[in-house]
């Protein structure tokens, strides 16, 4: 059975977004340091959007770990905001909303009903793991299907901002398997579910 993945860029206090939900690799937030990228490529790189993938020269870059990408409406409208359809062209796309009546990208599958229901289709297909790129309402509804979280701690407080997760108050434990310093101050944090 396919693994769901929550792998989010978060703050030492634990938000993945400013309050107003823009982007935050570009509004200041957590904008990554130029030594990180060399790390994020190697490591990751079919996290990294088709149009940046293609920019970097890596655009045939094999699947180390996700062949599908899920995500909230909130999370997708960053990048429609910036005129980007389908940021993850080069994986199968979901994007969870109730709202959203007609998919702008034909790449882009519209989900409206239960994510958790769905998670669990796409967790018996057969393939590589799921990633959860955000956002913080979905990730709280998806938390029972969560098997991975990798937090992509970055160097900065917030103060306020999109929580990891914005649910109802219900603890649930995970393993640290791993915690890896990167270049930029960043570090690397997976966590399996007990």
């Amino acid at each position: 059975m396919r693994k769901l993945t929550y792998l989010a860029a978060a703050t030492i206090d634990g938000f993945i977004a400013s309050p107003d939900r823009s982007d935050p690799s570009s509004d200041g937030l957590m904008v990554p340091a130029p030594e990180y990228l060399p790390h994020m490529l190697a490591a990751f790189p079919e996290i990294v959007p088709t149009h940046a993938r293609e920019a970097l020269g890596i655009a045939d870059a094999e699947h180390r770990h996700f062949d599908t990408v899920v995500e909230g409406r909130r999370s997708y409208e960053v990048g429609l905001r910036a005129g980007i359809t389908n940021a993850y062209a080069h994986l199968e796309h979901y994007v969870f909303s109730r709202t959203l009546t007609e998919s702008p990208d034909p790449g882009v599958r519209l989900v409206a009903t239960d994510p958790v229901e769905k998670i669990r289709e796409l967790k018996a297909r057969p393939g590589k793991k799921i990633w959860l790129v955000g956002g913080a309402k979905l990730a709280a509804a998806l938390r029972p299907e969560i098997d991975e979280l990798i937090i992509k701690l970055n160097p900065v407080v917030a103060g306020a901002g999109i929580p990891l997760f914005d649910g109802e108050f219900s603890p649930e434990r995970f393993d640290l398997t791993s915690a890896e310093p990167v270049p930029g101050g960043v570090v690397h944090l997976t966590y399996q579910k007990r």
